[in-house]
């Protein structure tokens, strides 16, 4: 466990390396600068804030400062916001992002496994049809749609949720519904296809025919091998809507992170953009170290650092 511990940790920090570089280039291959939307700015002006933030420094030299700045934990400052660092955009954004996020990979779980697992057990009757129905109008209709209708129908008709901005539970309950019915939808065919399959398997049929009841087979011996497709799923989910989504924060107006990087890359504020990739890439990776673990736990036949035993 130590050595493929230590194996992982490497492989992560080469991934984040390799990851940084990529994005520090392709940025800096972009003709313009951050400053060249200020088209009034006098040319000495301009030469002052390239002069400020390093821009006319030779770029390898620029690359390995930032290198190091990251090593340090410092992610550099806004180009765009007066007087703030993108740890400070960072730290003040993300926890509303991650609250939104938790919420709706909750909702995800919560109403996906249900759904799989009821569609498996009542294969082609009317709750597998139910449930499939719902989960293909959960990935078919696109989070946007959903969120407008949401507001539509629970906020401006109902008056049971308030319509945008954020400041308490009630704010998260539209968003965090948008936000989850794609995977909920995803999640609810994942285990059904998967339980399908446990199910038929020998071991089942073994269990069955020792006398265990219904849930105790599911419960015990087919849910628990059925859900590692799920969980491989979960770990790329939940990095991507704890980091923020730029759709539903923006139709929510939601002060998260998935609005800051899409309006750092309007603005061509590079330490924003590099510094939420860096996070968000350090987020994922970091939650694909902590699905492989799982695996180990979910199907004991899995070892870490020996592939697939007997």
């Amino acid at each position: 466990m130590l050595k493929y511990t230590v194996s992982r940790f490497l492989s992560m920090l080469l991934v984040l390396f390799i990851i940084t570089t990529a994005t520090f280039v392709l940025m800096h291959a972009i003709p313009g600068g951050p400053f060249t939307a200020e088209k009034n700015l006098p040319e000495a002006v301009l030469k002052n804030l390239n002069e400020r933030y390093h821009l006319n420094d030779p770029l390898f030299k620029q690359y390995t400062d930032y290198l190091a700045n990251v090593a340090r934990g410092d992610l550099g400052p806004s180009f765009k916001y007066e007087a703030r660092t993108v740890n400070d955009i960072i730290a003040e954004s993300f926890p509303v992002s991650a609250e939104l996020g938790l919420a709706a990979v909750f909702i995800a779980v919560a109403g996906g496994l249900p759904m799989g697992i009821i569609a498996a057990l009542r294969q082609n009757r009317w709750p597998d049809y139910l449930c499939m129905f719902a989960a293909t109008i959960g990935i078919s209709v696109p989070g946007f749609i959903l969120a407008t209708l949401f507001i539509y129908v629970f906020a401006l008709k109902l008056e049971l949720f308030p319509a945008a901005m954020w400041g308490g539970p009630e704010y998260v309950v539209l968003p965090a519904l948008a936000l989850a019915a794609f995977p909920m939808a995803f999640i609810a065919r994942l285990t059904r296809s998967s339980m399908l399959e446990v199910l038929g398997l020998d071991f089942i049929r073994t269990a069955r025919a020792k006398g265990l009841s219904p849930f105790a087979v599911v419960w015990r011996h087919a849910l628990k091998n059925a859900l590692i497709p799920v969980v491989t799923y979960l770990g790329p989910l939940i990095a991507a809507v704890l980091t923020g989504s730029f759709v539903i924060e923006s139709i929510f107006a939601i002060p998260g992170l998935g609005r800051h990087f899409v309006t750092s890359i309007y603005n061509r504020d590079y330490t924003v953009i590099l510094g939420i990739t860096i996070f968000y890439s350090t987020f994922l990776v970091f939650l694909n170290f902590l699905v492989d673990i799982a695996y180990a736990w979910l199907d004991p036949r899995i070892k870490l650092d020996g592939g697939r035993g007997d």
